[in-house]
C-alpha cells in the first residue's frame, strides 16, 4: 500500500508540535532515495543551476529548466509535498507572467506548491499566486538570486534596522497568505522570534533550531556537491569518496582484464561458434 501523500495543512498543523524534514531533489535517483526516506517535502530548488547544470549560482536558470527537473521529481516522488522553485526573473516583472509561471509547476511539472524569494515588496505577487490557486512558500532572509544587493553571500539581519525588516518581511509573507516562510542565514536569535510570531510553520536553513521545519541541499549533504559557499550545510556522509573509489576500481578492473569476467558474459552455443568459425 502506497504511503499517504504529506499535504499542507499536515504541515501546518504540525506548528510548535512536530518538526518536519526538507531536502532538495532535481532528478529521479535522489527524487526516490529521499520519498523512500519519509522526507516529508522535496524542494527542487533553483540551487539545481549550481548542484546541476554547472552555472556559478541561481541567477541564470530558467523557467524551462527548472520545468525539466521538476517533471523528473513529479514522475517519481509519491508520498513528500512538493514544491517548485520560481527562479530569477519569471515572477519579478509581471503578476500575469508569475501566475502562469506558477501554473507551470503545478500542472506541467505535477508540483503542489512554489516558493518565491522576495521581500515585503513581493508580498503582492505572492498573493495574486496564492488567489490563483497556487500554494507559496515565501523565502527570505538571503535571498541568493539578488545577494549581490545584499552584501553577498552572508547572514543577514545583524543590526536592528535590517532584523526589523526581514521581520516585517515575514509579516508581509503570511498576510499575502504563504502557507510556511524559508529564512535562510538569519541569526537563531532572530529565527525564534519569527518562528514564534508568525502562525504559519516557518522553514530554516542556517536560521536556527527553533523553526518549525529544516532544509539542507542533498547533494551537500551526501558528499556529492562542495555547497554554495553556505556555511550552514551539513555533510552527513561523503558519498562522493565511496563512489570515486569505485569508478576507479571500475577502470583499474578493466586495464588488469578482471571485467568483463564469465558472470559479465553471455555464452554462445559451441556447434553454431564451430559453424561460424568456419
Amino acid at each position: 500500500m502506497a504511503p499517504a501523500k504529506v499535504t499542507i495543512p499536515e504541515l501546518q498543523a504540525r506548528k510548535g508540535k512536530q518538526k518536519f524534514t526538507m531536502l532538495t531533489a532535481y532528478d529521479v535517483p535522489i527524487a526516490r532515495l529521499v520519498d523512500d526516506a519519509g522526507i516529508d517535502v522535496i524542494l527542487v530548488g533553483d540551487s539545481l543551476g549550481a548542484v546541476m547544470l554547472g552555472y556559478p549560482g541561481t541567477a541564470p536558470v530558467t523557467m524551462d529548466e527548472m520545468i525539466h527537473h521538476a517533471k523528473a521529481v513529479g514522475r517519481t516522488a509519491k508520498r513528500a509535498l512538493l514544491v517548485g522553485d520560481m527562479p530569477f526573473m519569471s515572477y519579478q516583472a509581471d503578476t500575469a507572467e508569475a501566475i502562469r509561471n506558477a501554473g507551470r509547476h503545478i500542472k506541467e511539472a505535477g508540483m503542489d506548491c512554489v516558493k518565491l524569494e522576495g521581500t515585503a515588496k513581493q508580498a503582492p505577487i505572492a498573493r495574486a499566486i496564492v488567489d490563483a490557486g497556487i500554494a507559496v512558500i515565501g523565502h527570505i532572509g538571503l535571498t541568493l538570486q539578488t545577494a549581490a544587493s545584499l552584501g553577498g553571500v552572508t547572514v543577514q539581519g545583524g543590526t536592528a534596522e535590517t532584523a526589523r525588516r526581514i521581520l516585517d518581511d515575514a509579516l508581509a509573507m503570511e498576510a499575502a497568505g504563504c502557507w510556511a516562510v524559508l529564512m535562510e542565514a538569519v541569526p537563531a536569535d532572530l529565527g525564534a522570534l519569527i518562528t514564534h510570531r508568525l502562525k504559519v510553520p516557518t522553514i530554516g536553513i542556517g536560521a536556527g533550531p527553533a523553526c518549525d521545519g529544516q532544509v539542507l541541499l542533498t547533494h551537500e549533504m551526501l558528499g556529492l556537491f562542495p555547497g554554495l559557499g553556505l556555511p550552514w550545510g551539513k555533510c552527513y556522509v561523503d558519498a562522493g569518496a565511496v563512489m570515486s573509489q569505485a569508478i576507479r576500481q571500475y577502470a583499474d578492473d578493466i586495464h588488469s582484464g578482471v571485467f568483463p569476467g564469465p558472470e559479465n558474459s553471455f555464452p554462445m552455443d559451441e556447434q553454431l561458434l564451430r559453424e561460424l568459425d568456419g
